[in-house]
């Protein structure tokens, strides 16, 4: 039966979908500035259409690239020349995502058969929104959802708004998978959805702070790009939106934001992942938060869900140069890490994301940290780059569980120093 749905999710893959038979991701331990300057080099060379999943920037953070199969000798005798120490994580690509489609196949039948929702597995857009239904039909005193807009295709955008009542109370906001190939994101976000349902009246500290505040939940933040990746190219990332005078479409969605817009750590390129834009908001997905953020007006914490490198990052990330707020930040964020880790001993980073990874400009946590809404912080869930943005199905349960722990703390801190 497993290798009957493995042939038929190879020949739909062979119809309609961008393949990466023979790509390999490839880890690059940085020795030194020039060994960076090197990859930077490699990196503006479009030509070989290499996808840097972790960008060359310090000698403290490895640097991981997906390469085409069609040039792996070259990229190779490359690092070689130049003794660039690399080793290989990801042997054949398209492996990875054939054995990742065949285990959907698996649930799907598994979730017709039974009637349920697996929570272990990762589906489609339209799978999740019918969910979203049926969490809302499940806990109506709690749950509702909401259409915040459209997306550049015409896709509703839905926020879920956990509620025990009043009016524009103190809210705090979650949005998960604005990156689209990100998928234990939008995953953990579903879980984490469920939980907050399941779990009020039962959990003590987060029923009372359900009497207290609202939270939002955006569980599809690029759902044109979400789409996209399940139809046409598992590595997408940026929205679906036209760039007038380019054959290459999309924005970085998360380079997008009016905060230092166009500054370094953002692309030019409209070819490049990180091209930020014609201009801040320009992308209908994130002016459709922008504007419920503004309109709503009391949000007290901003929290974007991102993968991978195991990172929990505050403002700033378009400068080096510290928030007002930066040892109250660093203090709740390690906090919360250490509730994470205290599950299965998963290790995460903490820092400001200019200072731990590198300068980001145009990014959502830090227009919403000078919109004035301190508690801004970003995760970068699992792994560290043994699987990437392929993290295996059987671990979206362990880690949306560890990343809830952190969650729960950051809500429980904002709920206790209102300001």
């Amino acid at each position: 039966m497993k290798s009957l749905v493995l042939l038929f999710v190879l020949v739909v893959a062979a119809r309609c979908k961008r393949v990466f038979i023979g790509d390999q991701i490839i880890r690059v331990n940085v020795e030194s500035e020039e060994h960076i300057q090197l990859l930077q080099a490699l990196e503006r060379e479009q030509d070989w259409e290499l996808d840097f999943w972790l960008h060359p920037v310090s000698t403290e953070l490895p640097v991981d690239l997906r390469v085409p199969y069609s040039g792996l000798s070259a990229v190779k005798d490359y690092f070689r020349f130049h003794s660039i120490p690399f080793s290989v994580m990801v042997n054949n690509l398209q492996s990875s995502m054939d054995e990742e489609e065949a285990e959907m196949e698996e649930s799907k039948v598994l979730e017709r058969s039974t009637k349920s929702f697996n929570f272990g597995a990762y589906h489609p857009l339209e799978t999740i929104y019918s969910w979203m239904d049926s969490l809302v039909a499940e806990h109506p005193n709690l749950v509702t959802k909401e259409e915040i807009g459209r997306s550049y295709e015409n896709r509703p955008m839905y926020v879920l708004k956990f509620s025990t009542g009043g009016n524009k109370r103190p809210a705090i906001w979650i949005d998960t998978g604005i990156h689209s190939r990100e998928w234990v994101s939008q995953a953990t976000g579903v879980w984490t959805a469920n939980k907050i349902a399941t779990d009020y009246g039962t959990d003590a500290s987060l029923t009372r702070l359900l009497n207290t505040m609202d939270i939002y939940m955006l569980l599809l933040a690029n759902p044109d790009g979400y789409a996209y990746t399940h139809t046409n190219d598992r590595m997408w990332r940026k929205t679906r939106s036209k760039n007038p005078g380019s054959l290459c479409r999309g924005v970085d969605p998360n380079r997008n934001w009016d905060a230092g817009f166009g500054d370094p750590g953002a692309s030019k390129n409209s070819c490049s992942d990180s091209y930020h834009g014609p201009s801040a908001h320009s992308e209908i997905e994130v002016k459709n938060v922008v504007n419920l953020i503004r309109n709503h007006g009391n949000f007290k914490s901003f929290i974007s869900v991102h993968a991978y490198s195991q990172l929990l990052m505050y403002p700033y990330g378009y400068s080096c140069r510290d928030t007002p707020h930066q040892p109250e930040l660093d203090s709740v964020g390690r906090a919360a890490v250490q509730k994470l880790t205290s599950l299965y001993g998963t290790r995460y980073k903490v820092g400001s994301i200019c200072k731990i990874i590198y300068q980001a400009s145009g990014g959502s946590i830090d227009w919403s940290y000078d919109l004035g809404i301190k508690y801004s912080f970003a995760f970068e869930l699992r792994d560290t780059g043994r699987y990437g943005f392929i993290l295996p199905a059987n671990q979206i349960i362990p880690t949306a569980s560890e990343t809830w722990l952190a969650l729960k703390h950051i809500m429980e801190y904002v709920r206790d120093h209102p300001y």
